[in-house]
């Protein structure tokens, strides 16, 4: 094993006298290309160009000597430090860090950013990051080749963005360009780039100082809680949209940062809104223009950011990005077998009937669902009149999830 791991962060500023003292006496040191010509590096010692971090791992570990990784910004944010020090290679580390890509990136535009959502983007998983762009209204995409501007705002569609684009950052062909997300695919970009994604509709501000990195868990402060009663909505909801039905929808949901939610029948909006809040991206999908303006409504009213679309379902949902879950609030079978087609995880939905609740049920299982079904009943009662609660509101559904099943290697 080597007998010393320094790893040092570099931001384009010169090297400070710990990070010099330990590059020079490095026997072995590992880094980018860009890296490796730095002039600090000894002439004899041993250099390898970073590719996997883990194989470096591997090569520092059976090294005798005194070892030195090179890494652009803070090595320990999102950085090599996590792999190095992964069990299976027992290496002890000292960092020497450097200011972070995405600390300089935010420096570039003068703006704060502990309110920010950091992502890092690879091809295989990109749809991750842009569900978190689409989501949220500030976000720092630590980007990749293959998972560079132009692909995330090609992926953004319709859904429009302001992208800050910082090239290079620390070095001599530093760039820093604004410009919006349907934009962005018109132009060449140069790696190693940190995006900045702003936008979306307004959210409170906060007051006083921050006491969390990231969104704001106190915003909006009010209503604490899920499954809302309708009156938060300011108007009545539909059918299929009440308290113990939603909970039960969205418990099955579990919608989560980096999720697609389909919302196929918004209503009123309560399903989309309320998965909103739990900081999954949203696409509420209603053929009726009222209930496309009460989805947006409400989305404006809880300060959350969702995409509403107009259209008939199953032919509307074609050209929209692959889900990660979906509720059907009406459509029946058919909108079901066009939903399962998609391979959601998740695939929620209610019935009035047990005849129509085995009807959905036979699409899920011949589309490899696993069905669970449940008859809910709710009544709310009027609590306002002391002398005996009366029977309000009585409803009775079927709810039907299906689980895909989990793919074993």
């Amino acid at each position: 094993m080597a007998d010393r791991v320094t790893v040092i962060g570099w931001d384009g500023s010169p090297l400070s006298t710990a990070a010099r003292s330990a590059l020079g006496a490095a026997t072995l040191v590992a880094g980018a290309r860009h890296h490796l010509a730095l002039p600090e590096i000894p002439r004899g010692a041993e250099r390898i160009q970073l590719g996997s971090v883990a194989l470096a791992a591997r090569r520092i570990a059976g090294h005798r000597g005194t070892a030195v990784v090179l890494a652009d910004g803070d090595p320990g944010f999102f950085g090599v430090v996590r792999t190095l020090r992964a069990p299976q290679h027992g290496l002890e580390v000292e960092v020497v860090p450097a200011v972070s890509s995405v600390a300089a990136a935010f420096a570039r535009v003068g703006m704060p950013w502990d309110d920010a959502r950091v992502v890092v983007a690879h091809s295989r998983d990109l749809r991750r990051a842009v569900n978190v762009c689409r989501a949220h209204t500030k976000v720092a995409v630590l980007t990749s080749p293959g998972a560079g501007p132009a692909e995330l705002a090609l992926l953004l569609g319709p859904v429009h963005r302001t992208f800050v684009i910082c090239e290079e950052l620390g070095s001599e062909r530093e760039r820093v360009s604004v410009l919006t997300s349907d934009k962005v695919a018109d132009h060449e970009w140069r790696h190693p780039n940190v995006v900045i994604s702003i936008g979306g509709l307004r959210t409170p501000v906060v007051q006083g100082s921050p006491w969390i990195s990231g969104p704001d868990p106190d915003l909006p402060q009010e209503p604490r809680g899920w499954a809302l009663p309708a009156h938060q909505y300011g108007a009545r909801l539909g059918e299929g949209e009440g308290g113990q039905l939603r909970a039960a929808q969205l418990a099955r949901l579990g919608p989560r940062v980096g999720d697609l939610l389909w919302d196929i029948g918004s209503g009123g909006g309560a399903v989309s809104v309320e998965a909103a809040r739990f900081g999954a991206a949203v696409i509420a999908v209603d053929q009726d223009p009222v209930a496309c303006e009460r989805t947006a409504a409400s989305a404006r009213a809880f300060g959350v950011q969702l995409q509403v679309v107009r259209g008939r379902a199953p032919q509307v949902l074609e050209d929209l990005p692959e889900p990660d879950t979906v509720r059907v609030g009406g459509g029946g079978p058919p909108v079901v077998a066009a939903c399962a087609a998609r391979r959601p995880e998740r695939i929620v939905c209610h019935a009035a009937t047990r005849d129509e609740a085995e009807a959905v049920g036979r699409v899920l299982s011949e589309a490899g669902y696993r069905v669970e079904c449940a008859l809910i009943q709710s009544v709310e009662l009027d609590t306002s009149d002391h002398s005996g609660w009366a029977e309000t509101e009585r409803s009775v559904a079927f709810f039907l999830c299906g689980h895909l099943p989990r793919r074993t290697s």
